[in-house]
């Protein structure tokens, strides 16, 4: 089994990686098309030069990786907005794919934190919106796994045909060797949990400034949550 993660950024696309790492028969691929995007669209992020020297960038040769057999399973964890235009996408019609959804203003205001503002681009829902139009899977949401991590976990995995395994519910704190360099200044809050974090509160306020990009967002996500697999 190959599955294809699809998150945008800032959600529980790590947690969801380090729990499919701790069985023993899933190997992990963290985000392998971020150093082609970044090399392809010029786009300025935290620690380009770093990720683009470190990680391979040609789309053709990341694609083939993600072609192979795990051990026997392999999890990729992916983000819809590192799919440029010409990035080959054949691989992923012969994966199990599932679109992971956090609400948009969640989304905005933990990007925020770590980057300056950021636009409809940066976050995905139209890209993912999209892909889910051309590849079809599971959608879930991240405030269902984490109001409930092994209800939701065990769905998943019956939902793909899976046998749950109850290692996915912790991991130990710390990096990983699977991390992509980045992992540094994104993962902080990952490395030091050792499980999944309980449900979150009420939504965050949205500055006067990043409204437009919630009102924007907030459509796709809709889309995406009526069809998201329930508790």
């Amino acid at each position: 089994m190959r599955i294809a993660m699809w998150s945008g950024p800032r959600n529980l696309s790590t947690a969801m990686m380090y729990s499919f790492g701790t069985r023993s028969d899933f190997a992990v691929m963290d985000e392998p098309f971020y150093a082609p995007y970044l090399d392809v669209s010029g786009t300025d992020h935290p620690m380009t030069d770093e990720i683009i020297k470190a990680h391979e960038t040609d789309p053709m040769r990341v694609a083939q990786s993600c072609e192979q057999d795990g051990t026997p399973h392999l999890y990729m964890k992916h983000m819809p907005h590192h799919m440029l235009d010409g990035f080959p996408m054949e691989w992923a019609q012969e994966c199990v794919n599932i679109h992971l959804i956090r609400h948009p203003a969640r989304v905005i205001a933990s990007y925020a934190a770590k980057r300056e503002a950021p636009t409809l681009e940066d976050i995905g829902f139209i890209q993912q919106s999209t892909l889910y139009g051309k590849l079809g899977g599971l959608v879930v949401d991240s405030d269902d796994i984490r109001a409930q991590p092994e209800v939701m976990l065990r769905a998943i995995c019956d939902a793909i045909d899976l046998p749950f395994d109850s290692a996915m519910l912790h991991w130990p704190a710390g990096p990983r060797s699977d991390d992509g360099i980045w992992a540094k200044h994104w993962y902080g809050a990952v490395h030091n949990s050792t499980g999944f974090a309980g449900a979150e509160g009420t939504l965050p306020e949205v500055t006067a400034e990043l409204q437009p990009v919630l009102d924007a967002a907030l459509p796709y996500y809709f889309g995406l949550h009526q069809q998201r697999l329930s508790p």
